[in-house]
């Protein structure tokens, strides 16, 4: 009897795969909902961040090689564009305070 060598317990074409590597080019992508409001959280890796961006937390220097977060409204009333060109860059400490 010839060896089957496809993987027995994965089914295909069930979508399985391309929603976990959509989330994965997200890079986890969440939303969290703060004070003021509902967030769009994407947290940023330190071998990823190569530049230097100032927090609006503690208005210090988030160094490149720091990982950190990139936060944009999820409710603003300007459109997901606007939103998307007033995101900004949290050292992770400073995002859970806020």
């Amino acid at each position: 009897m010839p060896r089957s060598n496809r993987p027995h317990g994965r089914k295909s074409g069930a979508g399985g795969d391309d929603d976990g590597f959509a989330r994965l080019q997200a890079g986890w992508r969440r939303t969290e909902s703060k004070r003021d409001g509902l967030w769009n959280v994407q947290p940023i890796s330190a071998v990823a961040a190569a530049k230097t961006y100032l927090c609006p937390g503690c208005r210090l220097e988030i160094a490149p090689g720091v990982a950190h977060v990139v936060t944009w409204r999820g409710d603003g009333v300007m459109g997901d564009a606007a939103d998307l060109a007033a995101r900004r860059h949290w050292h992770l400490h400073c995002w859970k305070l806020k």
